[in-house]
């Protein structure tokens, strides 16, 4: 009955279908020339009619394309030399009339296996143009068939070289995936950098390999203190240290040397198997290697493009050739290969973002050594991840909730833990925090329990992990009430992550738990101005900029204030699309002047590079959150600032952050010219109408198209009253439009304006004949105003 089905509905789709055949000539329409002053008509620029044409149904039109390019083909290959093999054009035509029937007939594999490519890359061809047709209407005949005749010869030419494998290379050897963390690692890889300093450590070579190219030619702290207690000595090791150390490589560098020892280990038993088999194994991995740049490259190119159907099209053909190619031949090896490619390291972080960065800085490092990572995190496909996985990863870095969603799914892969070498928690002190991350606890759990390894080495790193907060009284009234401290924290901590045995333990954090070369200071004003100094700040001292706030309502309607007055923020929070959130951080580490957006998604782990500001537009709830979230800025010794904006809500937590970091002097006061705020506040307040009537509209037009929606559905008539902002009279309605519109119109001749004036008075001369310009503050960055300010309160106090 489906078969009957499906041929019902492909019958009656293609008599649809129709194509246009042209006879005569498109003709020009004069058009009034008073149409082009009305706003609606302002994007035309000519109308042209074409009554002389045909319509012809679709089948015809494609025999005509058909029949041209096999005349082109047939005429290219008498030109061409004898040594193609004569086999595949043919074969092409019998594909087409029935598959079933040639599969069988073939007996060399290799002609089967080109012929199968063959036929499926012409059906994703078919696919495509089925889609661009429906979208584009009417086709026309010549046209098109000038346009597709030579991608066809593309095609053939291609299968006609290429066998097999050969399909990917051209994909592969395009552009490199972009990401924000491929500028701080690629800063030196021209020059050999000497590594000398990191031999005492115990590094192997491979990794000292990619140490020169990445131009890392010496340890940090953090790095000499824990690779040789962790490589040497096998230990757990708890590590606290301010932002931007190179924590990553810490705990990376030890996990790559284990996956290493046990594959040197179990190579004496793999010598024993026969040469072909090794050598199966070996083109099974090169598929799989071939497969993932692929991926990554459609991937990469989907985002560029940003069109989700087209996209969806080409990596389909990609997954369809790969199926197809190898599908048959490798169930039997790939079993049998698998077994001996156990889990090895896993880490864990809080954040999707911070689990991509972990990835790529890992695969930096083993660049030599073979060994591969995957990634998994919720907001991407489940099913790729699984594919991922089947590859037998020997680390896998994940978010808590995905890699627990895959583990009760009983993934093959990750069924046998026992054999799990390496444990990372990132940020600990936020995973394993009351109330979040419960499938991390079940995790930590199973780990624990019924897949316990003893010789499994676990890693623990956060900066502010040795952080404690003052405990309130009334809590050490209690009976059984504890005074925390550094010691019971990380005993608290051990025990909720299940180390047993003495963890060898490095504290590097400073007493303020912030880093030395981070300015800090602050503006208190009132909840309604901190949108007035906000923009005041990102106009006077352009640069990369993070904007943080407490929450996502508050992001978003910051994004489109800063919209409207014409400063491209990029928004970033758990609402948006995986894709966008990632894309976002790509823009904001290309662009050198940039605003970012963000709730406390990005506070922790990232590393941007070349952040300049960090604004707390709400004071963060915790000091936690204000270590990390200033830790985005003075990174690996630059020099960075922090603004916090203080309204009268925010007091309080602005006292607790100041008591738990023991900060003994107060912060700064950020210098601000009074004189451009009159100009700051029209603009702003004008931007705030306009954002308010178009958050107004917005919402109403979707409550309202929602309701009639579902009112036509259930055939009931709806009541004015039901209506969001009730329905408005017309002259109103237009009222209202002409409104917003000059309100537009005046904020556009606003920002036309200079704001910061450079205000010249020339009353007198002076002794060398050369007027004195006054200093301007443009130009100067936000770090010199307020050093400056610093210098003059010191004189002014001696």
């Amino acid at each position: 009955m489906k078969a009957r089905k499906g041929r019902r509905f492909k019958s009656s789709f293609k008599q649809k279908r129709k194509g246009i055949e042209v006879i005569g000539k498109w003709k020009t329409v004069e058009i009034d020339p008073n149409l082009f002053a009305e706003e609606e008509f302002r994007d035309i620029v000519c109308l042209e009619e074409l009554t002389e044409y045909k319509l012809v149904s679709s089948s015809k039109v494609g025999k005509v394309k058909e029949n041209k390019r096999k005349a082109e083909s047939a005429s290219e290959e008498e030109g061409n030399e004898e040594v193609e093999e004569p086999v595949v054009p043919p074969k092409k035509k019998k594909k087409k009339k029935d598959l079933g029937s040639q599969t069988d007939e073939d007996n060399t594999p290799n002609a089967a296996e080109v012929d199968v490519l063959v036929d499926k890359e012409e059906k994703c061809s078919d696919i495509i143009k089925e889609a661009n047709c429906e979208d584009h209407g009417h086709v026309i005949e010549n046209t098109s068939s000038r346009k597709d005749a030579p991608k066809k010869k593309k095609t053939t030419a291609k299968n006609k070289a290429s066998q097999a494998q050969e399909a990917l290379p051209p994909i592969t050897s395009s552009k490199k995936v972009k990401n924000w963390t491929t500028e701080v690692l690629s800063a030196s890889a021209d020059q050999k950098a000497d590594v000398s300093a990191w031999k005492d450590l115990f590094v192997p070579e491979p990794v000292l390999q990619a140490l020169s190219c990445l131009g890392f030619s010496a340890p940090t702290p953090i790095q000499a203190l824990a690779l040789p207690s962790a490589i040497r000595d096998n230990m757990d090791v708890l590590g606290a240290a301010e932002t931007g150390s190179g924590k990553t490589l810490a705990f990376a560098i030890p996990m790559i040397h284990s996956v290493l020892q046990w594959q040197k280990s179990n190579s004496s038993t793999t010598r024993n198997d026969s040469v072909s088999k090794e050598s199966h194994q070996h083109h099974d991995e090169t598929k799989w290697e071939n497969e993932d740049e692929a991926e990554k490259v459609t991937h990469q190119q989907v985002e560029d493009s940003g069109d989700e159907d087209d996209a969806s099209f080409t990596t389909g053909c990609v997954k369809v050739l790969e199926n197809v190619e190898f599908d048959s031949s490798d169930k039997t090896q790939t079993v049998g290969s698998h077994k001996k490619r156990p889990l090895l390291g896993l880490v864990l972080t809080p954040t999707r973002e911070l689990a991509v960065q972990v990835k790529h800085h890992i695969d930096a490092v083993a660049k030599f050594t073979g060994i591969k990572t995957a990634i998994l995190v919720g907001g991407m496909a489940a099913q790729k991840q699984e594919r991922v996985l089947n590859r037998k990863p020997e680390i896998v870095i994940a978010t808590p909730g995905r890699l627990w969603e895959l583990v009760k799914e009983k993934h093959p892969h990750l069924s046998n833990l026992r054999q799990l070498r390496c444990l990372v928690i990132d940020e600990a002190d936020r995973m394993v925090e009351k109330g979040h991350f419960l499938e991390l606890s079940q995790l930590l759990e199973v780990l624990n329990d019924s897949q316990y390894n003893p010789h499994r080495q676990t890693f623990v790193f956060s900066a502010t992990l040795t952080l404690v907060h003052q405990t309130p009284t009334r809590v050490l009234q209690k009976k059984n009430a504890k005074k925390m401290d550094k010691k019971t924290k990380l005993e608290l901590l051990m025990e909720k992550i299940g180390i047993k045995g003495k963890p060898k333990v490095i504290d590097l954090t400073r007493k303020e738990a912030t880093v030395e070369t981070l300015t800090e200071t602050r503006i208190h004003c009132n909840t309604n101005e901190k949108d007035y100094y906000l923009y005041y700040f990102l106009l006077q001292y352009p640069g990369r900029t993070m904007v943080f706030a407490n929450s996502i309502d508050c992001v978003k309607r910051l994004s489109s204030l800063l919209t409207i007055l014409n400063c491209d923020p990029l928004p970033l929070h758990a609402n948006m699309h995986q894709k966008q959130r990632l894309k976002n951080l790509e823009r904001f580490a290309e662009r050198e002047s940039c605003v970012l957006l963000t709730t406390d998604v990005a506070a922790r782990g990232l590393d941007i590079p070349n952040v300049q500001h960090v604004i707390h537009y709400q004071v963060p709830r915790t000091s936690e959150l204000y270590v990390h979230r200033s830790g985005r800025t003075a990174r690996a010794a630059n020099e960075g600032l922090s603004l916090l904006l203080i309204g009268p809500d925010d007091l309080i937590n602005f006292r607790k952050i100041y008591k738990t970091l023991g900060k003994t002097e107060e912060l700064p006061f950020f210098p601000v010219d009074t004189k451009c705020m009159t100009s700051i506040k029209e603009r702003m307040n004008l931007a705030r109408q306009i954002e308010k009537a178009e958050f107004f509209n917005s919402r109403a037009k979707q409550h309202n198209s929602w309701l009639q929606q579902a009112a036509e559905a259930l055939e009931m008539d709806l009541d004015d009253d039901m209506l969001m902002g009730k329905k408005a009279n017309e002259q109103e309605e237009s009222q209202k439009q002409k409104m917003l519109k000059g309100m537009k119109k005046q904020l556009k001749h606003m920002l036309s304006q200079p704001l910061f004036k450079v205000l010249m008075k020339t009353k007198y001369p002076t002794q060398s004949g050369k007027l004195l310009l006054p200093q301007t503050s443009v130009g100067i960055s936000a770090l010199g105003t307020v050093s400056k300010k610093q210098a003059k309160k010191k004189k002014s106090i001696k």
